[in-house]
């Protein structure tokens, strides 16, 4: 906290809480402009700022062959303007906010962290049952005398049911989980075993065996086990395995969890999105570009959605591992705990 008692060490104290924040809501929005660039760049055809650079001559990148248009020179400088802007913006809210409490702006970010992973769990429930049904039809060949020809025929091309059936659900889903709090993380456990259960009885008294209800459980089971991550980071739930951890002081315990959160915890998001989404053929890019499926047509049509979970689970923690770097300097520095948010 900055006072203003006049007391020098007081001073520092509060000029090192502005780096804490400084850092960890800069690497958070910078995250977030990241994947919108990564929109911007593989879906719409902006150049991308490592382009614009090569194209500039800049920081010793080998001049392209092909020069950009005028066009793109201007997307580029819209993009690597877009980076300094965000930065530009932090400091000037830090600056505004310069009494917050490092609690204060942690718990905002694990708010933010827990409404991304409870619209992803709607999306994931939601899609996943309307995507059974409709591959249900299918299989029984029903779905012609529901939605007519041609809608039938459109349902079975990935890019059209992602486009116009699982795109308005996540859309949906974004609403949902605004005014509805709860996580759901056991609601997706249950629906995991009951969807597994499904398959033991209608495989082994009805001998009905389709490739659906198999993805149905996948599907489910890695959005559990993802999106789960980060909210059981929040609640200390992570199993630690270590022989000193557990008998250092708090103030220990708090240095060390947040020199992990910026060491280990926050590079190894970046590398995930960083090595999943840098270009066309990556993990995560590929699929979601493709609207990839599996290889049965009358399974789910949800492959390329379970790539984009690697997305979200990067994102999620990431968000949540400055929350936790946050709120544990709080913890060392003995920060009080109760404040206004």
């Amino acid at each position: 906290m900055i006072t203003s008692n006049g007391n020098t060490n007081d001073w520092e104290v509060g000029k090192l809480d502005l780096l804490y924040r400084l850092f960890s809501l800069t690497t958070v929005s910078i995250a977030f402009l990241f994947l919108f660039n990564n929109y911007l760049i593989f879906w719409r055809g902006w150049p991308g700022i490592m382009i614009f650079f090569s194209a500039k001559g800049w920081f010793g990148f080998e001049k392209l062959q092909n020069p950009l248009s005028l066009e793109e020179i201007s997307l580029g400088w819209m993009q690597l303007s877009s980076y300094i802007l965000v930065i530009i913006l932090v400091i000037i809210y830090i600056l505004f906010t310069r009494d917050n409490y490092l609690r204060s702006d942690a718990k905002k970010l694990s708010l933010l962290a827990a409404y991304i992973i409870r619209a992803a769990f709607w999306s994931v429930l939601i899609i996943g049952l309307s995507d059974s049904v409709i591959s249900f039809l299918r299989v029984e060949d029903l779905l012609s005398s529901v939605v007519g020809d041609n809608m039938a025929k459109n349902l079975a091309i990935s890019r059209y049911r992602g486009t116009y059936i699982h795109y308005p659900i996540i859309g949906l889903s974004l609403i949902i989980a605004y005014f509805i709090k709860s996580l759901g993380f056991t609601w997706l456990a249950i629906l995991v075993v009951l969807a597994e259960f499904q398959i033991v009885i209608v495989r082994f008294i009805f001998s009905y065996e389709q490739a659906f209800l198999g993805d149905l459980v996948r599907f489910w089971y890695a959005a559990l086990f993802l999106f789960a991550s980060a909210y059981t980071l929040t609640q200390e739930g992570h199993v630690r395995v270590d022989v000193l951890y557990a008998g250092f002081s708090e103030r220990h315990k708090a240095l060390v969890n947040a020199l992990g959160s910026i060491l280990l915890g926050i590079p190894l998001c970046w590398i995930i999105l960083a090595l999943g989404m840098w270009g066309k053929a990556t993990i995560i890019n590929s699929p979601l570009l493709v609207f990839e499926m599996t290889q049965s047509g009358f399974g789910l049509y949800v492959k390329y959605l379970m790539a984009g979970f690697l997305a979200i689970y990067a994102l999620t923690m990431m968000i949540q591992f400055a929350s936790y770097f946050l709120s544990n300097i709080a913890i060392f520095r003995n920060e009080p705990r109760k404040h206004t948010v």
